[in-house]
């Protein structure tokens, strides 16, 4: 089978693409390298250098013809989708429309849709199903929303199956700790570095983490499953940021005494995604506790 993967060379397309290299896929890697690195991208896979925006993509999508699109490119800064709209909608829309199109010329059997839990907006302190009442907070997380829309349009009109993924916040090796980077690889970097870290607001808003590599196993199991549905992909766990940092210092084995800032215009107080559906259409639970996957994200930036 023949996967094409959109951001392959970043944080969690990467891992993916490690994935199903290691289970005998045969990968196809698409990624401009705006936030991609070159260097995460797996020796065994086909890479194109390439904005899925440009219209050079139907032609790798002719001449790979590949079975299963997985896309995981795409604008992910909350706070420069309020500052630049229209870049956000073409990068997150317009692109996946543009993926959408190619994959239906070309008869795609799956469409595989990294969305984000910032759907759902800022929710009270309780486990969101994937039927809870969507309402995005900024423009990313109303680009994500309009990109599941129209997914499930192309499936109602040229039958183009589908799994959409609203992912929790992930985290671990690759992750990059810079601009929106995930609060976990900017603790880990400034923990590393010895440096000053910053928590925007007073520390007791939550977040749900789940370790990159289950969802990259979420993405393979979904090869064959979850046809047609919008699945979390979670711990179902809510951590306090506080905690986190005292959770990474005592894994670090050092005391940290975190500066606090305003809270980020677009900031979700809460965030805790139901993952029933995981286990029922995927057959997923995560494997990693938030301590392992900690771990082995330190580990890693220890070594750069």
């Amino acid at each position: 089978m023949k996967v094409l993967i959109t951001g392959g060379a970043g944080f969690i397309g990467s891992h993916i693409a490690d994935l199903f290299i290691n289970r005998g896929f045969e990968v196809i890697i698409v990624d401009n390298l705006s936030s991609g690195d070159k260097t995460n991208v797996p020796n065994n896979a086909k890479f194109y250098e390439l904005d899925i925006l440009s219209p050079d993509l139907e032609d790798i999508f002719t001449t790979e013809r590949p079975d299963v699109v997985i896309h995981e490119a795409a604008q992910v800064d909350v706070n420069e989708s309020i500052l630049n709209p229209v870049q956000d909608a073409e990068k997150n829309i317009l692109a996946t429309i543009q993926l959408l199109e190619n994959s239906r010329k070309t008869n795609v059997k799956k469409f595989l849709y990294s969305s984000s839990c910032a759907v759902y907006g800022d929710t009270k302190d309780v486990s969101i199903t994937e039927d809870f009442p969507l309402s995005p907070l900024s423009f990313y997380g109303l680009s994500k929303w309009s990109s599941e829309e129209y997914i499930k349009i192309y499936s109602k009109l040229y039958g183009l199956p589908y799994t959409i993924f609203r992912y929790a916040n992930v985290y671990g090796p690759r992750q990059k700790a810079t601009g929106e980077g995930g609060v976990v690889a900017i603790f880990s970097q400034k923990l590393v570095q010895k440096e000053q870290l910053l928590i925007y607001g007073d520390g007791n808003q939550t977040r749900d983490f789940v370790y990159v590599k289950d969802v990259a196993r979420a993405n393979l199991l979904a090869l064959t499953k979850g046809d047609h549905h919008i699945i979390n992909i979670s711990t179902n766990t809510k951590t306090r940021i506080n905690d986190l940092l005292t959770l990474m210092a005592r894994i670090h084995n050092i005391k940290v005494e975190p500066s606090y800032q305003a809270k980020k215009i677009g900031d979700i107080v809460h965030s805790r995604l139901h993952n029933e559906q995981a286990k029922s259409q995927l057959d997923w639970i995560p494997h990693y506790s938030l301590q392992q996957g900690l771990s082995e994200t330190l580990t890693y930036f220890q070594s750069l």
